[in-house]
């Protein structure tokens, strides 16, 4: 927790609050961090927002609605809790340990909205928000939409290969809308087993959203 505590030039007045924000709900019978994971997802979909607002004067919204999707989420979140070495210090249980849970992806994710939501509470929004920005620049020196916007069916299809020996199989079940504004509606087989369905603009668009939820649930 010093560690920590020394990573993020911030010292927690209340260290029961750091306690909480690091314990995850599989330690029965203790105080867990939900309720901070759900205050710090808000706190920082909104000062990720900001930062991109501020930072590229010129983006118009449909871009900036992309790179904060690829800041905001359980991917980016888990990156962010391994740059300040929350692996090493959040509470689980044995059978989670067992499990190896200090690698997961919802688990560090989480425990990083803890955090960051713990801070808000403490300290308010301007203290986050040096913290948020010092993080994001520490961790996206070259930060644009080309290296944010991650492409999720070449990774997917690696993830396949590489366990099961196959490639994903997209599937379209529906087109809905008038053919001005038309959406498709996809699914995403991996060995005949559906792993996700998604609604996009264009098969293409569809067909990432699906990848990306399907790649999502291999990595957890």
């Amino acid at each position: 927790m010093q560690n920590l505590q020394k990573i993020l030039n911030y010292h927690f007045k209340d260290q029961e609050l750091l306690l909480t924000a690091l314990t995850h709900k599989s330690c029965k019978n203790q105080v867990n961090n939900e309720r901070l994971e759900f205050l710090g997802d808000a706190v920082l979909d909104l000062l990720i927002g900001e930062f991109l607002y501020k930072k590229f004067p010129q983006k118009q919204e449909g871009d900036l609605s992309k790179m904060r999707a690829s800041l905001v989420n359980e991917q980016s979140f888990m990156n962010f809790a391994k740059a300040i070495k929350l692996d090493e210090c959040i509470l689980i249980s044995a059978n989670e340990e067992a499990n190896d849970g200090r690698k997961k992806a919802s688990i560090l994710s989480s425990a990083f909205e803890a955090i960051i939501g713990a801070i808000y509470l403490e300290s308010g929004l301007n203290v986050t928000k040096k913290i948020t920005y010092k993080l994001l620049e520490e961790l996206y020196p070259k930060i644009d939409i080309q290296s944010l916007f991650m492409d999720y069916k070449t990774a997917l299809q690696e993830v396949t290969q590489a366990k099961f020996g196959v490639t994903p199989d997209y599937i379209l079940l529906e087109e809905i809308g008038p053919d001005h504004k038309k959406q498709f509606k996809m699914a995403l087989h991996i060995q005949n087993q559906e792993y996700a369905q998604a609604i996009g603009t264009s098969k293409k668009d569809a067909q990432q959203k699906c990848a990306k939820i399907a790649y999502t649930k291999l990595m957890r």
